[in-house]
This record gives structure tokens, C-alpha cells and sequence, in this order.
């Protein structure tokens, strides 16, 4: 197979093309390295091609030749969502008609939308299963920018599958992926960056560590190697026109977190609760049953202590 990746230079992009490339496929990336960057690909043999997810030609000539597309590119990174919701949705929307386009035009049936958890915004069941409702709670609020992007890219996705302009089209919601080299706008490199300066500012005793809202409110993490691993396994073996969860239904509460950081600085901290922004839900904790039954059942190989240890080994060595 023969896949474009648009995005592919992201922190999860990267890892997938890596996986597929593994895997003895043909991988092209588009990528405007506004947020990605090429030294994640240096040591992969891909093709690279430099441009804007929202430029039509761009990506038009990106398709060319491919089997497959893999739609990653997007604008990461919570604090992202409230600073710049316009160029959040600018870049959703116009990407995403940009892919399809592609995909019209140049007789690519098959697409990988990768979505997100965000979609859900606050789950009125969880763990939370791929059918209940989507919604945006309060489009007054920059947060959903966001998530109404991603659930705006999965209805235009659908209805150009049901006219038969994609044959198969697959969506994958990820939840909380993580793992070394993931940015800087996420909980886990957050509190990996705010460790090292308080460290550093607190060379012996307790550490007082202010977060974000009570330290109850959960998530369920996932390393990024599963991640990759249960994207393939839908590129293997999904069937048309499915929706399913990428995750793990090993739920932490944020002051898990917190200590499992401070463990590996081998410091004690003191948690500060603080304020919880403006439609951040207080749980989040997938049902990964769907994806469990496609024949391969798949499971975490990297367990959360272990994944972290990894993933704070990197930002204090590049933080």
C-alpha cells in the first residue's frame, strides 16, 4: 500500500509512519512543520512534502498515486483550543475539504480520519462507547473549537462515503496518547516542564505543585506505541464505515499523574488544586471493547508507570 499522511511530521503522525514503513509500505507525508517537525522523519524512509493541509493544490498533488490516505493534520494542544479557535477550525474545515476533494477527484476510496476523544466534550456514559451522542455544549466557549472541528471533519467524512466517493472509510478516536517528544501543550509534558524548573528551584524538601482543578478528575492514557499499533490493526482489519475508539481503559486521576512525574524526579510534591478552565470534563474513559473484537485482540504493552518513566526521561533530557 501506498498511504499519505497529512500531519505526518506530529507527534502521532510521525509514530504511525514509522509503524507503516515498518510494515513494508510505501508512506508520503504532507506537512507544513507549523507545529510538526521534519527531524521526527530524519531516519525514515519516506517521501516528504512540504505544505499547508489548506492549500488545495497542495494537497491535491500530495494524493496523487496513493492508495490510502491517513487525515491527521490538525492544531493540537489544549491551550491551543482557547487561544486560537479560529485558526483551529480554519484548518479543520478547509483540510478536511481539501482531503475529500482529493479523494474525489483522484479515485482514493479509502480514508482514516483520525478524530479525537474531544469529540464527546462531557460523556454522559463512561466508560463511554463509540454511539452516544456528540455534541457541543457551548459554542460561546473557544474550547469546543476544537472538538466541533473534529466532529464536523467525521460528518463530512460520512456523508462522502454514503455517496460512494470513499469505499471505505474508517474514523479513530484517540484518548490521551502520550509519550516522549509530544509537545509541550498536553498534561503529562506540562507537568514534566513545570518539574524541571521546580526542581530547580526547590533543590531539597517538598515541592509545592499547583494543577489544574481538584486532582480528581481523571483520564485514561495511552503510550503512543499501542496507539500505533491499534491504528494498524484498523488498517488491517476494519470494516467500512466504522467508528472506534484508540485507548486504554486504565483510568488516572490528574494527581496520579502528578505524583507518577514527581517519582520520576524522585522528589515529593505537595499538590496546589487550582481552577479547572471552562469545559474541561472531569472524566474521560473510553470503551475499548470494539476495537478488542476484531479478531487480533489487542491490549497495552507498555504499561502507564512505564510509558511515563519514558516519556519524563525525554523532557528532562529536552524539555
Amino acid at each position: 500500500m501506498k498511504y499519505l499522511c497529512t500531519g505526518g511530521a506530529g507527534f502521532l503522525g510521525s509514530a504511525l509512519v514509522r509503524r507503516l514503513v515498518a510494515d513494508h509500505h510505501e508512506v508520503r507525508v504532507l506537512d507544513d512543520f507549523s507545529r510538526g517537525q521534519e527531524k521526527r522523519l530524519f531516519d525514515v524512509p519516506c517521501e516528504v512534502i512540504h505544505g499547508d493541509i489548506r492549500d488545495e493544490k497542495a494537497v491535491s498533488s500530495a494524493v496523487q498515486g496513493c492508495d490510502s490516505i491517513l487525515h491527521l493534520a490538525y492544531l493540537q494542544g489544549t491551550q491551543t483550543f482557547y487561544t486560537s479557535s479560529k485558526l483551529v477550525l480554519d484548518v479543520a474545515m478547509r483540510g478536511m475539504i481539501n482531503v475529500l476533494s482529493a479523494c474525489e477527484h483522484q479515485g482514493v476510496g479509502e480514508l482514516l480520519l483520525v478524530s479525537s476523544s474531544e469529540a464527546y466534550q462531557v460523556a454522559s456514559i463512561v466508560p463511554t462507547p463509540e454511539t452516544i451522542p456528540l455534541t457541543v455544549p457551548d459554542p460561546l466557549n473557544p474550547r469546543y473549537s476544537y472538538g466541533g472541528g473534529k466532529i464536523a471533519c467525521e460528518l463530512m467524512a460520512v456523508a462522502w462515503a454514503k455517496e460512494g466517493i470513499l469505499d471505505r472509510l474508517i474514523i479513530a478516536r484517540p484518548h490521551n496518547i502520550y509519550g516522549p517528544d509530544m509537545g509541550r501543550e498536553h498534561v503529562i509534558p506540562e507537568f514534566c516542564i513545570r518539574m524541571n524548573r521546580l526542581t530547580a528551584e526547590h533543590p531539597e524538601g517538598i515541592i509545592p505543585f499547583p494543577i489544574q482543578g481538584t486532582g480528581l478528575e481523571t483520564r485514561s492514557f495511552c503510550y503512543v506505541s499501542d496507539c500505533t499499533d491499534q491504528l494498524a490493526l484498523l488498517l488491517e482489519e476494519a470494516p467500512a464505515q466504522e467508528i472506534y475508539h484508540i485507548g486504554t481503559q486504565d483510568e488516572k486521576t490528574i494527581n496520579d499523574v502528578a505524583y507518577g512525574v514527581a517519582a520520576c524526579y524522585d522528589r515529593e510534591i505537595k499538590i496546589i488544586p487550582g481552577t479547572l478552565p471552562k469545559g474541561s470534563p472531569p472524566r474521560r474513559l473510553p470503551d475499548t471493547g470494539k476495537i478488542k473484537n476484531l479478531g487480533k485482540y489487542y491490549y497495552p504493552e507498555i504499561p502507564f508507570l512505564e510509558g511515563l518513566a519514558k516519556t519524563v526521561e525525554w523532557y528532562q533530557q529536552n524539555g
